[in-house]
């Protein structure tokens, strides 16, 4: 998929997050906003997985740990085909599977996530299987920077470098904010590529909106052979919805029925700026 079409889908893709919460009374804006890009360029252009080949084990594999920003996964899912789009009006709802995080209940999910720290063990186990079973699948996994103190991560990061796991890549959304405050006030972790290469990483940063460096960061996939990868994606908490950007308390902020009309009406103006050409 061209850059051109993935920013629009972008837009769309956020329309449906704000849509959907708006509607549940509930969800993870921020965070859903910040990663969007990403799980685009993942779904769109970069992973071999789709609703023909979910249960194939040459698929790739995608498992999100950052589990509280699921409205995203759910809506590149069903955009995708996974399930039809109006199962997301349940959102939320009394017995309805889309709940606030990942579960496998869900066409498409790979792994109950939502506990931080739990998805790049299982991502790094999932790894390890595919060198042993010498499949060519790849794996990737998707952490918040609010959930890298958590110990389980350096532990699995550890392992993946001792296993030369090429086949893994992890990518951090790394808004800088999480839900007490700033990731920088509330357990430092920087610097982050400095860590992760002591331990044997090969790391890249890329701009986590700009879909040019996201997918040159991707197709160079693995960035050294013999190691994990690690994209550090720089975004923004809130990304596309200006009254949304860098605000703490948009971290599960559901916005009001003015909030969310603005909201439309800046990404449908987004949509008109997006060059032909792009």
């Amino acid at each position: 998929m061209l850059e051109h079409d993935l920013a629009k889908k972008s837009i769309e893709y956020r329309k449906n997050i704000l849509k959907y919460i708006y509607h549940a009374n509930a969800g993870h804006t921020g965070g859903s906003l910040s990663c969007i890009d990403i799980l685009n360029v993942l779904y769109n252009h970069v992973m071999n997985v789709g609703p023909d080949n979910f249960h194939s084990p040459d698929r790739d594999r995608y498992i999100q740990s950052k589990g509280h920003s699921v409205e995203a996964l759910f809506v590149v899912l069903a955009d995708k085909g996974f399930f039809p789009e109006s199962d997301l009006e349940t959102l939320g709802k009394y017995k309805s599977h889309f709940i606030g995080h990942p579960t496998k209940k869900v066409n498409g999910i790979e792994q109950n996530t939502g506990a931080l720290g739990h998805g790049l063990p299982i991502s790094v186990g999932t790894a390890i299987a595919g060198k042993m079973d010498e499949k060519s699948y790849r794996v990737f996994t998707l952490l918040g920077d609010g959930e890298l103190p958590e110990g389980s991560n350096w532990e699995a990061a550890l392992t993946a470098a001792h296993y030369a796991l090429d086949n893994l890549c992890v990518i951090i959304d790394n808004n800088k904010l999480q839900i007490t405050g700033p990731t920088a006030e509330v357990c430092n972790t920087d610097p982050i590529d400095s860590k992760f290469e002591s331990f044997g990483w090969a790391v890249r940063h890329a701009d986590g909106h700009n879909f040019e460096a996201l997918t040159k960061s991707f197709d160079a996939l693995p960035f050294t052979k013999g190691k994990p990868s690690l994209v550090i994606a720089h975004t923004v908490k809130g990304k596309g919805v200006s009254y949304m950007e860098n605000t703490l308390k948009w971290h599960h902020g559901v916005p009001n029925e003015q909030q969310y009309q603005e909201a439309l009406a800046e990404l449908d103006n987004s949509t008109l700026t997006i060059p032909d050409d792009f």
